[in-house]
């Protein structure tokens, strides 16, 4: 068993999602169709990969880890509650700083999130001893680089995660999908061609033919599009 996964994601014309496009007055009002979106799921869990939990949520804070040197840590995965919503991060080397075991954003879609660590064993016993300090769940998913679908099962079998929305960057988009994990794509088009050094969609060029069946297709504010396309 696994989540059904939606890959969310806005990008500018020539497929970049990040660039200064987003920061343009029609990509703000882009950007808060895109929330209004994520928040329409009514997920389970969202996903992020380190890049992209270091830019929206801690801000390339790191970690404390004094008070663990020198400690070994409890490998087996810690699951530190129950909760309605999780904020699930990749993290292999476990690099990420947090403040406390919930996501605190304005946005109601992302806030009051329980964060899940999904490491490798490249983390430090230092790392694990430091999230369960703050009462972080983890689990252990690869040697030295994640295994998405044990993390996809272990993300039900142990957190009862059914749908999760699949947020980027472009190196986590493109582990998941190019292991067939992604069921439906969900993106928001921001009608502006970047043409900077933006991260792509799909960071890996080599991501295997897949074909999806249109689900529904909106006209947004400032002539955004949103398409929504099924796994065939």
């Amino acid at each position: 068993m696994r989540p059904y996964i939606i890959l969310h994601m806005i990008t500018s014309i020539d497929g970049k999602i990040t660039g200064e496009y987003l920061s343009s007055p029609v990509g703000e009002t882009l950007c808060e169709e895109y929330y209004r979106i994520n928040r329409e799921y009514k997920a389970d869990a969202y996903l992020c990969g380190r890049i992209t939990m270091e830019g929206s949520f801690t801000g390339g804070k790191s970690p404390d880890l004094t008070a663990f040197e020198g400690t070994k840590a409890d490998w087996t995965d810690f699951v530190a509650k129950d909760h309605p919503y999780y904020a699930v991060a990749i993290d292999p080397h476990g690099r990420l700083g947090w403040e406390d075991s919930e996501i605190h954003d304005y946005d109601p879609g992302y806030d009051d999130a329980h964060i899940i660590e999904v490491v490798t064993e490249m983390a430090s016993d230092a790392y694990l001893n430091y999230l369960k300090s703050k009462n972080i769940s983890y689990i252990v998913c690869g040697k030295d680089k994640v295994d998405a679908k044990l993390a996809c099962e272990k993300l039900t079998s142990l957190f009862g995660i059914k749908k999760l929305m699949l947020e980027g960057g472009g190196l986590t988009d493109t582990l998941f999908f190019d292991e067939g994990l992604v069921d439906e794509l969900s993106i928001v088009f921001v009608p502006i061609v970047d043409g900077s050094k933006g991260v792509d969609l799909f960071a890996n060029k080599n991501c295997p033919l897949t074909v999806f069946s249109l689900k529904d297709c909106q006209k947004l504010p400032e002539s955004g599009l949103w398409l929504n396309y099924i796994k065939e």
